[in-house]
């Protein structure tokens, strides 16, 4: 009997009994040695884009060099900070530092967009690096970024791109196990202080293989496409630890490639040979789908396609409707799409949709949501919310539960959403306590029975997200610290700003922050609204808050304290672009906002 493309792929994963992704790149280099490992696509030097690929036994040469050279500077379990321009340099430094046995902190080169100096200074405080790697054009760069931080100065600088190309002969790996230390994941922090959390060679490796699966790659057959950041969890999992694990092709591009064109999204994945694999937050999809114009679709062919992965931010029934539409003679279908939830502290995935059907959309009463009772009713229904499930665990535990007690609650009930499994980070960097609470937490049942958590895992982790499960479907319905609660009711920030969103023209798409503050009489509520690009003057800001006030009050029964309009860009995002409301409240409250002008 013939053997399926789907049967050897399950085969090959099953005989993949590797513990560390350094170990698998060994692995692949050894078996696909002369096999396309990784292209970067660079459009700043061409505007086609300039291609620039290595081998499975190139890139496996590359990290040995770099490890070499980390582990004659640097002792076993330091840090080493990854500063470089997003690159097959960036993911070469990442491994070669795992190779050496340092724990690696990806992070970002020195920039000068808002908050990122401030940010990465933070980071690199908190870490403590012995070395940092970087490449020679940016060399002078972070050299004068670590002189400005006096508490950076001892940290060690290597351009990792002038180093020889092969390692000493006297060179040996370090020996890994899936317990050590991997690297350092900082939190995007929409609503914290970046934290890092503490991500194993076994929790890393454990992410990767339920990606692979989970997205459906074949070894030696599947290409990813990524245009994510790779200091980020999501771009780091599915641009470099996925595919290194799995023996898949990766196909990179930088981030303000993608927001220059989006289209070049669309064109690599078309020329990608195999079965293709991509992922982005859900806004891209929109981007995308309103930036591509008739004629640039000619050139699409997009059957190949057999993921496209959503997750980081809520996925909207409408951007999946326009994204669909838009590209359906280019070969896309709503089966492709894939909603995943996850976060850092699980190194990136813990749910997923299933694969060959659309994710399941579903409506719910949004009075009764906002009570904590999911109560289901048609999509579209006046009042309701319609939600896009994220699946089920993939090869974890969840459970949903209250907050403040810790006891599981039935499916049907909204609480915050605990996770269990291999994955699951070992805790935040210097904060013993904190990761006791977060990541160790105890999870009884209505009885006061112990919970178990996953084999070999201490406690539960507490994710800091709300959902429900409904027929085993998980549905995500906002964040804990976002909760806007006014008059002891409950409304859910996400819902008021969609809802914004539709009031005026004036109001710029997915760019509002609803809050609350307090008030003489408790919390009330608060929108932040940037004013849209194409509204370039004769603002009236009256008419546009009327109209906002009076959508709001009708659909939400929320009264506004205040609506503010603010220029386009002015709102605190996190790396991955979502907004930050913790940081839009203390604006706020500063009065750090300028009003855009009538």
């Amino acid at each position: 009997m013939e053997t399926t493309s789907r049967q050897r792929h399950l085969l090959d994963a099953e005989s993949l009994a590797v513990e560390t992704l350094p170990a698998a790149l060994a692995r692949w280099a050894e078996i696909r040695g002369d096999e396309c490992a990784v292209t970067f696509v660079d459009y700043s030097r061409s505007l086609a884009g300039d291609a620039t690929s290595l081998s499975w036994r190139e890139l496996n040469d590359r990290v040995d060099v770099i490890a070499a050279w980390c582990r004659r500077r640097a002792g076993r379990g330091d840090r080493a900070a990854v500063l470089i321009p997003q690159s097959i340099d960036y993911v070469a430094a990442f491994l070669g530092a795992l190779r050496a046995g340092l724990i690696a902190v990806p992070l970002f080169e020195p920039s000068p967009l808002p908050g990122h100096t401030e940010r990465l200074a933070a980071v690199l405080a908190d870490c403590e690096p012995a070395l940092v790697l970087t490449v020679r054009d940016h060399a002078d760069a972070v050299e004068g970024f670590l002189a400005e931080h006096s508490s950076l100065s001892e940290a060690r600088l290597v351009a990792v791109d002038v180093l020889p190309q092969l390692p000493d002969e006297d060179y040996e790996p370090a020996r890994l196990t899936p317990d050590d230390l991997a690297y350092l994941q900082y939190t995007s922090g929409s609503t914290r202080t970046p934290a890092g959390v503490m991500i194993t060679h076994g929790n890393v490796v454990a992410n990767a293989r339920q990606g692979v699966e989970a997205y459906e790659g074949e070894p030696g057959r599947s290409t990813v496409v990524s245009w994510l950041p790779l200091f980020h969890d999501m771009g780091l999992v599915v641009g470099v630890a996925s595919p290194i694990f799995g023996g898949l092709s990766a196909t990179l591009m930088d981030p303000l490639a993608f927001i220059a064109q989006p289209k070049r999204w669309l064109r690599q994945l078309a020329a990608t040979p195999g079965p293709a694999i991509t992922a982005a937050p859900n806004f891209a999809y929109a981007y995308v789908a309103s930036r591509t114009k008739e004629e640039d679709k000619a050139e699409l062919s997009l059957g190949h396609v057999v993921t496209l992965g959503d997750g980081s931010e809520p996925v909207l029934p409408s951007t999946l409707d326009k994204f669909y539409a838009k590209f359906a003679d280019c070969g896309l279908e709503p089966r492709m799409h894939r909603h995943t939830y996850g976060l850092a502290e699980a190194v990136v995935m813990v749910t997923v949709s299933p694969a060959g059907s659309p994710p399941r959309r579903q409506g719910f009463d949004r009075v009764s949501l906002a009570a904590g009772r999911a109560v289901l009713v048609e999509p579209g229904t006046e009042s309701s919310s319609t939600l896009v499930s994220a699946g089920q665990p993939v090869d974890q535990l969840l459970r949903i539960a209250d907050p403040r007690t810790g006891i599981a609650l039935p499916d049907g009930e909204v609480g915050e959403i605990w996770a269990s499994g291999p994955n699951v980070g070992q805790g935040y960097w210097g904060s013993e306590a904190e990761s006791a609470s977060v990541f160790d937490a105890e999870l009884s049942d209505a009885d006061g029975n112990a919970i178990p958590p996953y084999p070999g895992r201490d406690g539960w982790l507490r994710t800091g997200d709300l959902g429900v499960l409904v027929d085993g479907d998980l549905f995500i319905t906002g964040r804990l610290k976002d909760l806007i609660i006014v008059d002891g009711q409950n409304h859910y920030p996400q819902d008021v700003e969609y809802t914004v969103e539709q009031a005026h023209p004036a109001v710029r798409r997915h760019a509002v922050a609803a809050f609350s503050v307090p008030g003489p009489r408790g919390e009330q509520a608060v929108v932040v609204a940037e004013r849209a690009k194409q509204v370039d003057g004769g603002l009236d800001r009256a008419e546009v808050a009327a109209a906002v006030r009076s959508i709001v009050s009708r659909q939400h029964g929320l009264s506004l304290r205040d609506v503010l309009m603010i220029g386009p860009g002015e709102l605190p995002r996190t790396s991955s672009g979502k907004i930050q409301r913790s940081a839009c409240r203390v604006r706020y409250l500063e009065g750090a906002f300028t009003p855009v002008a009538d």
